[in-house]
């Protein structure tokens, strides 16, 4: 190439006028030399600076002189230190095509269908996710009112439970848990297939939790401790209702996510095993529904493979012991589901059906002579457990009668138990408020009457 076209011409820069100037017959390097030794804020802003353009020598010219011409620069005009000092004022880019067009859709002015339907979902969303928060809750109010029709569709129960058990395993095992979940910059496929299955895990729940609520709220007694377990269960049903709330809270972190579970599990199970299991004892039922509960949190937790090694097997052993002994200690707030009081009274007589002939809230010591209260529990899981009445005036227990000496005959599917204080039995001051309860033989309380004494 360079003998085809020759050698490059050299540009050698020489600021004139200035010290330090080297002469016009120096050498090339010690000219570049010159150049550096003047620093360019020593000079004046007014010099003029030459440029000799060093040509190749010609073709046959003798010695192979090179031709250098030296073109002169005009002069730059000073500046002042104002100037120097003045700041600097950056412009802002101009927008693109692409982004007018952006902002465009943005303002309701979309390309086409499609491009409508992104803008419109991207500007309501959030009223979208609330409208369907409101179209849960009214397809869990449906659910309540089914699950009035009948216990036997309690065992179905089982089945949404084990889905849901297997959705919640497959979730965190797909898209991890807490800052892993990072959905703001995953691609759409990920972002798609994650609110596919929280979708059909609201579903699931809602539909357990608001089935379940029917049969707790009939076995608590408000003025009881275990309406704050019927509480707890309402606060999980409207959680699942509250999709942003769902999707970005709790199902974003495996240890809320499997709580929520274990609870629903727990809840579900105190209602399938006497549906699948007629007469079990609520005790063994509630005992059972803390094993299997607990057995379920962790799956969520530990690897298959650790759940099998010694230490694994270990560990869920003590786990289970735990949760067996929690459960058996709070099993006070916990509703015997599904037995409930159809109804309860106290008065003064019996008619010979065993009915009360008049039923009183509130009367004056002077007319007591006796005190009957008669109960009707439904049991549509078998009569699997013993009952008792349990009186009680100001808190302090008057009189434990066993289910022995209660029973008679009543309602076809209702255990019916009656006793009575009479004579020695009563207190001497018997104002004051008085409760009438029907538990069972483990101490969970299956219903309440009250009523005043005044004096």
């Amino acid at each position: 190439m360079p003998d085809a076209f020759g050698e490059a011409p050299t540009i050698v820069y020489m600021p004139s006028d200035e010290p330090g100037r080297a002469p016009d017959n120096a050498a090339p390097g010690a000219a570049g030399g010159a150049a550096a030794a003047a620093a360019p804020g020593g000079r004046e802003r007014g010099a003029i600076d030459d440029v000799t353009l060093r040509m190749p020598p010609k073709a046959g010219a003798p010695g192979g002189d090179h031709d250098d011409r030296t073109l002169k620069m005009p002069a730059r005009p000073a500046r002042s230190t104002a100037e120097d000092d003045a700041p600097t004022v950056k412009a802002e880019p101009k927008a693109s095509f692409v982004e007018l067009d952006a902002e465009a859709q943005e303002e309701g002015r979309p390309q086409d269908l499609k491009s409508a339907a992104r803008a419109f979902f991207k500007r309501h969303h959030k009223k979208l996710w609330w409208l369907h928060t409101a179209y849960a809750l009214s397809l869990g109010a449906f659910v309540v009112a089914f699950a009035q029709k009948g216990f036997q569709h309690a065992r179905f129960l089982a089945i949404s439970v084990s889905v849901a058990w297997l959705l919640v395993l497959l979730f965190f095992r797909l898209f991890g848990t807490g800052a892993r979940q990072d959905f703001a910059t995953a691609w759409r496929g990920a972002r798609l297939r994650f609110l596919v299955m929280t979708y059909v895990l609201k579903n699931l729940y809602q539909g357990m939790l608001f089935f379940l609520l029917p049969f707790y709220w009939k076995s608590a007694s408000l003025d009881a401790p275990n309406r704050w377990f019927v509480l707890l269960l309402g606060a999980c049903a409207v959680l699942s209702t509250l999709d942003l709330v769902f999707d970005r809270v709790l199902m974003r972190w495996k240890t809320l996510a499997s709580v929520f579970y274990g609870v629903t599990l727990f809840a579900c199970l105190n209602l399938v095993i006497p549906a699948l299991l007629p007469n079990t004892r609520t005790l063994y039922t509630l005992l059972s529904a803390a094993v299997v509960s607990v057995l379920g949190f962790c799956t969520l937790h530990l690897p298959f493979g650790a759940l099998w090694s010694r230490m694994g097997l270990v560990f869920l052993v003590i786990a289970s012991a735990a949760g067996v002994g929690l459960a058996y200690g709070t099993r006070e707030i916990i509703p015997p589901v599904p037995m409930h009081l159809s109804s309860a009274a106290v008065g003064p007589s019996v008619l010979p059906d065993g009915r009360l002939a008049m039923s009183v809230k509130s009367l004056h010591f002077s007319v007591i002579r006796e005190l009957r209260a008669v109960t009707d529990v439904v049991v549509p899981g078998g009569d699997g457990d013993r009952l008792v009445h349990v009186w009680r005036h100001e808190g302090r227990e008057i009189l434990r009668a066993p289910e022995e000496t209660l029973r008679v005959p009543g309602p076809e599917g209702a255990v019916r138990l009656k006793s009575q204080l009479v004579g020695g039995s009563l207190p001497r001051r018997l104002a004051g408020h008085w409760t009438v309860d029907v538990e069972t033989e483990d101490g969970q309380l299956v219903g309440r009457t009250a009523f005043e004494v005044t004096e």
